[in-house]
This record gives C-alpha cells, sequence and structure tokens, in this order.
C-alpha cells in the first residue's frame, strides 16, 4: 500500500477513459491503495479536470472517442498548470508497436502499455512516478517562478528587479516598473466576469506576455490577476509606450468565453526614473509603488484613465 505519511496527501489520479469496464478495473486496483480517483469519459473532459485539479497523474486511454490519447497527452504538456512533470501514462487495449511507444514518448508519455495491465508493477511504477511528480512540486513551490503563467513569481522577480536595477545603477540608465491587471472591456456585460475563473484570465494573459515581452525584461504574476514588468533603459514616456503595446497585444487575442469571445482591456500603474544612480528609491521600492499605481487606477471608474504614474501629484494618463 502507498505510504500516506510520505506524501502527505493522497495522491489523485485522473482516468480518462470512455470504456466502463476498463475504467472500473483501474479504479478497483487504485483505491484500494490509497489513491483519489476521478474519471473522464472524452479527451476534451480530460483536459478540463486535468486543468482545474492538477492531478498526480494522468492515465489515457489512446482511443478515446473525441480526441486520441496521444494528442491529449500533447495538449497536457503544453498546459502550464499541468506541464512536464505531471507523470501520464497511455493505455490500449492493443498491442503497442515500436512507432506507436515512439509516438506516445514524444507526445510527453512516461509510459505506453498495453491492457491487461500488471496490477503488481502499475502500483509500484505509480508510487515511484508520484514521488517524482511531489518532489517537482516542492522544488517548484521553492522556486522563483509562477507555476500557472511559467512568469516569474513575486519573488523571483524582486530578485530579478534587483539585479537589472543594478545594472542600471552601474550604466546611470533609466529605469522602469510596469503593474497591469487585466480587465474585461466596457462592451463586455457585467455577468460575464463571474463566469471566468481568475486562472484562466491569469493564464491567458501571462501568455501573451509570455511571448511579447522583450528579452531585457523581466515580467512576474504579482497577484492573482496582477502581473509586473520590470523594463531597464525604460523612462516614464517608455513605460507608457510599453503599457499602450501591451494593451494592444491583449486587445488583438480575446479571450473565449464558449461560443463568444470577449475584449480584455488593461488596469496599469507605473514607476520611473531617467537616472537610477539618482535615484531616492530602489527597485523593489519601485515595484511596490507601480503595484500601488494599479490599485489607484483599479480604483476609478471604466470611464476614467486606466492608467496612473506614481509620483508626489499621482498624475493621471489617458490611454
Amino acid at each position: 500500500m502507498l505510504e500516506r505519511d510520505a506524501l502527505d496527501r493522497p495522491p489523485m489520479v485522473l482516468i480518462a477513459n470512455d470504456q466502463e469496464w476498463s475504467a472500473r478495473g483501474l479504479e478497483s486496483i487504485l483505491t484500494p491503495h490509497g489513491y483519489t480517483v476521478l474519471r473522464a469519459h472524452t479527451g476534451r473532459e480530460a483536459l478540463d479536470i486535468a486543468g482545474s485539479v492538477r492531478p498526480d497523474v494522468v492515465i489515457l486511454d489512446e482511443r478515446l472517442p473525441d480526441i486520441r490519447g496521444t494528442s491529449v497527452c500533447r495538449l497536457l504538456r503544453e498546459d502550464p498548470r499541468v506541464g512536464a512533470h505531471t507523470p501520464i501514462v497511455l493505455t490500449t487495449v492493443d498491442f503497442v508497436d515500436r512507432e506507436q511507444a515512439l509516438a506516445g514518448f514524444r507526445a510527453g508519455a512516461w509510459e505506453y502499455v498495453s491492457e491487461p495491465l500488471d496490477a503488481e508493477a502499475l502500483l509500484l511504477r505509480l508510487t515511484t512516478y508520484v514521488r517524482a511528480k511531489r518532489e517537482a512540486d516542492r522544488v517548484r513551490d521553492q522556486s522563483l517562478v509562477d507555476s500557472l503563467t511559467g512568469l516569474y513569481n513575486l519573488k523571483g522577480l524582486a530578485r530579478r528587479a534587483r539585479e537589472i536595477g543594478a545594472d542600471a545603477y552601474r550604466v546611470r540608465g533609466a529605469f522602469a516598473c510596469v503593474a497591469i491587471s487585466p480587465e474585461f472591456g466596457v462592451d463586455a456585460p457585467a455577468a460575464d466576469a463571474p463566469a471566468l475563473a481568475a486562472e484562466h484570465l491569469s493564464e491567458h494573459v501571462g501568455r501573451i506576455l509570455r511571448h511579447g515581452s522583450r528579452a531585457s525584461d523581466a515580467v512576474g504574476r504579482i497577484g492573482p490577476t496582477e502581473f509586473a514588468v520590470v523594463a531597464p533603459h525604460t523612462t516614464a514616456a517608455g513605460a507608457v509606450r510599453l503599457i499602450e503595446r501591451l494593451q494592444q497585444d491583449i486587445a488583438t487575442s480575446p479571450l473565449g468565453v464558449g461560443d463568444e469571445r470577449r475584449a480584455v482591456r488593461l488596469r496599469a500603474g507605473y514607476s520611473a526614473v531617467a537616472d537610477y544612480a539618482e535615484a531616492a528609491v530602489d527597485a523593489e521600492e519601485m515595484l511596490l509603488r507601480a503595484a500601488e499605481a494599479l490599485r489607484r487606477a483599479r480604483e476609478t471608474s471604466r470611464m476614467e484613465s486606466p492608467m496612473q504614474a506614481f509620483d508626489q501629484q499621482w498624475v493621471r494618463l489617458a490611454l
């Protein structure tokens, strides 16, 4: 039986299989040995559940009714909420030849096995897989990266801000910190907002920031739906342009909601200095000031300016 104390909580396994007899057979093996089992009957359902609950192991049947298991595996690997460290086992009632196995491994599967399964071997393998996944989770939790978006977390961004600030001090360069938060545009009915989880919105914006930021910038997630950019060689005017560019990138990538697509706009705040060596604040304080400016911007009505700068007068700018 799985050692619960060593793993802190019951490991969770997602079984995606539309064949009731096969799925129940797996469940009858796993449940008595301390596993919590979730069921999905289609590939799309498996993707939704895995992104929501983040299981410790996913067991996919290759012949799902809507999407082949190999394709589901590939999509799960592309989902930052699941990532590369979640074990995925592909199963099939057919013989697995070399080409099929290689295709499964290329898609990100840890194993590709034929049914009927060897229960004892499966349990031993899953114990190893779960321990590896839990260790990866522990390292990730202690890391500088946000697991949902792949961007820096607050701790990581603060460290990068200090490093970038040190370079700016050495060259007496301009330095800016920008904080942003997405919200639905004025054309979206207010009732739509609660229907989308903060994670969904943050993942969407995080994906845009990962692909659209300058290589010299450091980008991080600093709250449930708040992000920040540490931008070297960037004046106040440059910070405004950065926000406008991010707004444009997000405006051209509307967020899908069912059969509809809703526009997302930004609230933003920033703090910027022309010469970091002469600034009276350090990089972390500038991050805090940008976040405070964002808070002020979020308190304004939809008809008011969505962007604010941190300075003595709280200068308000039109976006």
